[in-house]
């Protein structure tokens, strides 16, 4: 599933962080990934532990908290602190898979990444190139999204951010665990849930509407790993 998700940030949002992260240290992004990766990334990110990072990562964390349509789509179990990436000058991270398993920074615990997200903090015309390209069974799809909208789709996909060569692209992203481990059965509960969410609006709560959200939630009974 591929899902483009609107105006999660405001515009005032994102130009308070964009104010705090241009004014920030980078570092090279290579120092976060394995041997593999670090032959095909060429960015910079803001280290885990900056106060920026975690300040704007904590104000992303909770708008997801809240946000209905990526719970929908994602029913997350434990969502990653979101980190942030800059490229510009030809920078780009070529085309890889993200790891299965990762840690929060400062804890021991696993996390298995099944969806992935980008967050643009950057309107699309500030930069050329930097699309996000990502590869699933139903082809190739390049993103490039307003300021304030994300992208969520499955960690086991593959995909690249192309060359940057105007401009500076400037991203959040962060990886989630679901309590549906698969991407197909993600896919069915979001629809199922749309499904119900658009006949309650049209039609109120009936006979129809109780037996199909009885069938969501005995389907995440039954699919949900907690």
């Amino acid at each position: 599933m591929l899902l483009h998700i609107p105006e999660v940030l405001s515009k005032e949002d994102v130009r308070e962080m964009r104010r705090l992260l241009d004014a920030a240290d980078w570092t090279d992004g290579r120092a976060t990934v394995g041997e593999q990766g670090a032959k095909v990334k060429q960015n910079r990110q803001m280290p885990a532990d900056h106060p920026v990072a975690k300040q704007i990562a904590e104000h992303i964390q909770q708008v997801l908290k809240r946000h209905p349509l990526f719970i929908s789509a994602a029913l997350p179990l434990r969502t990653l602190e979101p980190l942030f990436n800059r490229y510009e000058g030809g920078e780009h991270y070529g085309f890889h898979v993200d790891g299965a398993i990762m840690r929060q920074q400062g804890s021991s615990q696993p996390l298995r990444s099944d969806v992935s997200t980008t967050l643009f903090l950057c309107e699309p015309e500030e930069y050329e190139g930097g699309e996000l390209e990502v590869v699933d069974t139903y082809g190739t799809h390049e993103v490039k999204l307003p300021a304030g909208d994300m992208i969520v789709y499955a960690s086991t996909s593959l995909h690249r951010v192309m060359p940057v060569t105007r401009g500076v692209r400037v991203c959040a992203f962060f990886w989630t665990q679901s309590m549906i481990r698969q991407d197909w059965q993600r896919h069915m509960m979001f629809e199922l849930d749309q499904t119900i969410q658009r006949l309650r609006a049209t039609l109120g709560d009936n006979a129809e509407t109780t037996t199909l959200t009885g069938h969501y939630h005995n389907l995440l009974r039954l699919w949900a790993d907690t």
